[in-house]
């Protein structure tokens, strides 16, 4: 891999070259990334501390929390660090661990997505069995393969990208290292990588977000039919719509970035939906889980304004 590696550094060209914006985009993001850090591990604490919220839903909650965590640091300070300095570089095996980590923790979202979902569905529509299907083995099973799909999927973009010749230029346009931008600086052709892309991560997008689709369908069929409480109707759809925003949040910009065909004129878009699903879906994720959650909100004002 290295012997035919002539680029040992690039180039990250970033969101804009316009200096007056630099300084206001600092501020804005630096602001998005604090409310990242503090919103998800307030969730991860309170879970933790509240022993009524140890049940299976919160447990995956922390996980979708630490996973919004990450999936920010990997990107957001090495685009702020852009903004103070201007077009920031990045070293070969700094930009092969970057693109790694961040289709990682992606798809890792991604499926962890689809079994929050499960989730649900298990608890409205088989109420009877759940502690019985959703036991603690099983959940921690069930999030220990959504970290090591995520992670073996990333690692098969990882290897097939350092396989790739890169010998001039070495400007990157986009905020970060991102499969597409980088691939089109290669040498060799890049056709094979752009498949995988398209084709994978694609179909790992889409049949997530089909599988989550049908499961509500599923979960607002039961309710409507088999469900005669009002009380009862109200409290479960609180919880999914909760949930479901997260979902359009998350795929939504992120089945418009790579399930389409891959074009050279799309680096502006890229970028723009790359940031909705990375740092704006991160940022609300705590504040859609609290603000429509009674128990998340009870436990935190616990926590916060007890005075024992």
């Amino acid at each position: 891999m290295d012997n035919q590696t002539e680029v040992r550094k690039f180039i990250l060209l970033g969101l804009t070259s316009l200096q007056g914006l630099q300084k206001f985009l600092f501020m804005l993001f630096s602001l998005l990334y604090l409310s990242t850090l503090l919103g998800n591990m307030a969730i991860m604490i309170v879970v933790a501390c509240e022993p009524r919220l140890h049940t299976p839903m919160y447990f995956f909650l922390c996980n979708l929390s630490c996973l919004d965590i990450f999936y920010s640091t990997v990107t957001v300070p090495k685009m702020l660090a852009g903004f103070l300095s201007g077009h920031q570089g990045i070293s070969y095996t700094g930009c092969l661990s970057q693109l790694h980590f961040f289709h990682f923790l992606g798809s890792s979202e991604a499926f962890l997505l689809a079994v929050m979902a499960y989730d649900r569905y298990v608890a409205i529509c088989n109420p009877l069995r759940y502690t019985l299907i959703m036991s603690p083995r099983a959940c921690l099973l069930l999030a220990v393969a959504t970290w090591t799909t995520g992670f073996l999927h990333a690692l098969m973009h990882t290897v097939m990208t350092s396989r790739l010749h890169f010998c001039g230029p070495n400007h990157i346009q986009h905020f970060f290292c991102d499969i597409k931008p980088v691939v089109r600086l290669a040498c060799n052709s890049s056709q094979l990588n752009l498949n995988l892309l398209n084709i994978i991560t694609g179909s790992i997008a889409a049949g997530t977000f089909v599988f989550i689709l049908f499961s509500y369908l599923y979960i607002f069929s039961f309710l409507r039919l088999k469900v005669q409480s009002k009380e009862g109707r109200r409290k479960a759809f609180s919880t999914c719509i909760s949930h479901l925003t997260v979902v359009a949040l998350f795929y939504v910009p992120a089945i418009f970035n790579y399930v389409p065909p891959s074009s050279g004129n799309s680096a502006r878009r890229d970028m723009i939906s790359t940031v909705m699903y990375t740092v704006v879906t991160s940022v609300l994720n705590p504040l859609i889980y609290t603000l429509r959650n009674v128990e998340v909100k009870r436990a935190l004002k616990r926590r916060l304004f007890s005075t024992e």
